[in-house]
């Protein structure tokens, strides 16, 4: 049914000018790292099945670590920006910017049509008529909403907090869901949107119920590309005065779009926009992408970690749990559902205490991942690791024996019987 996605890095050793006198075995397994799997589904609606490119966090795979769900990216044109996303997601969450997400990769079979709202038979500036398929967008989205969001929901561990992001007219297609189907997504990320598409004919009914309706708890983040002649800027291309052709038309109805947006101060939307002067169409997707997710997550990072550790701080233990408790409870309100401080990260600021020798702090911290987590045998591990940092060996025998009552493990049976020796 599934079958392993393998996107193969080489590792160079030792690179030089000559030629390496014995090259890499790039069939031997060992030399693949894989970031996701493949993964498909059959569509009643679209009548076709559809392949589906996955990543799921590395923290899901450990079969040691607490069961945890996670929010859903949900990818247009899943094959091009896969890899983009995925790196981008696993940096930013590596370092606490952003929660670990699922990716769900959505790979075209008839582009055009899917990912356009309305059937378009004219090219409005040339008057020829259109050789591709158009029009299929809505049928697309109730693919998503009533067979691909529900697979994906009973196959994977995910929560309901989910993010729509599409490049083009995968970004036409995303004003599209939140226009006309706001509640199926939290998050919308439209890069580059093709937005001149039916001759502004959806933009303006776009703009009208983006007017008159609200979106409150919604978010929007729009990508504008330099599509422009070398003669044009960005001011010069909004005059009335400059026609519509291949070269203006498509940032031109971009940039009525999120002008007009900007001015929508009470329907409750949470949107930004930035133009990337030095990136074109083709180029504009990353850096998008790594705005965009720190823009919808702003509010994920805890700050002033690193102050905990200063000797100016005057917080107490007390005070520091009751910073990240109110900060996760935020983080709670957020996604609609309670998150708790994750169990590695508690343990790394905790740790970090107790090599600043501050103990008091540092048994606040590992022992709230023992309240947090209380069948992890790493939490006791770690409180252990505290009390040898304490000279205290009774006590961290006794809670190095706490973690091996959950399950064995070979690096903390090590430690005990060192001490017991």
């Amino acid at each position: 049914m599934k079958n392993l996605l393998l996107f193969v890095f080489i590792i160079l050793g030792l690179i030089s000018c000559k030629q390496q006198e014995k090259p890499i075995d790039i069939e031997n397994q060992n030399n693949q790292i894989v970031i996701g799997q493949l993964d498909s589904i059959y569509s009643e609606i679209l009548d076709e099945s559809r392949e589906l490119w996955i990543h799921i966090p590395e923290s899901a795979k450990d079969s040691l670590s607490y069961k945890t769900t996670y929010p859903v990216i949900y990818l247009l044109d899943g094959p091009s920006n896969f890899n983009s996303v995925t790196g981008i997601i696993e940096h930013l969450s590596g370092n606490m910017i952003v929660p670990e997400m699922i990716i769900i990769g959505i790979a075209n079979t008839n582009r055009s049509l899917d990912l356009t709202p309305t059937k378009v038979d004219i090219d409005v500036i040339s008057g020829d008529s259109i050789q591709y398929p158009s029009g299929g967008g809505n049928k697309f989205l109730d693919f998503i909403e009533k067979e691909l969001i529900p697979y994906v929901e009973k196959t994977y561990p995910t929560t309901t907090y989910k993010t729509f992001v599409g490049h083009s007219f995968g970004g036409l297609s995303v004003i599209n869901a939140l226009v006309n189907r706001k509640e199926l997504f939290n998050n919308y990320v439209a890069i580059d949107p093709s937005l001149w598409w039916d001759n502004r004919a959806f933009l303006n009914i776009a703009d009208s119920i983006l007017s008159t309706n609200k979106f409150d708890n919604k978010a929007l983040y729009v990508g504008v590309a330099n599509t422009m002649e070398s003669d044009m800027d960005i001011d010069k291309v909004q005059n009335d005065n400059i026609p519509d052709t291949y070269f203006t038309v498509h940032i031109k109805s971009i940039l009525q779009f999120v002008n007009s947006l900007d001015t929508k101060k009470d329907n409750g939307l949470l949107f930004e926009w930035k133009y990337y002067e030095n990136d074109d169409h083709g180029s504009v997707p990353f850096i998008t992408e790594y705005d965009a997710f720190r823009f919808l997550f702003s509010w994920y990072k805890l700050n002033g970690v690193n102050n905990f550790y200063s000797e100016k701080s005057t917080l107490n233990a007390k005070e520091i749990i009751k910073i990240i408790s109110s900060h996760y409870a935020n983080i709670s309100d957020r996604f609609g559902y309670q998150v708790i401080p994750p169990e590695k990260y508690i343990n790394s600021i905790g740790k970090g205490f107790m090599h600043n020798n501050m103990p008091e702090k540092a048994y606040s911290l590992l022992n709230l991942n023992i309240k947090n987590y209380p069948k992890s045998v790493n939490v006791f591990e770690s409180m252990g690791d505290y009390y040898l940092f304490q000279s205290d060996t009774l006590n961290a025998i006794k809670e190095f024996k706490n973690g091996l009552k959950i399950r064995e493990k070979a690096t903390l049976r090590g430690k005990l019987e060192k001490l017991e020796d």
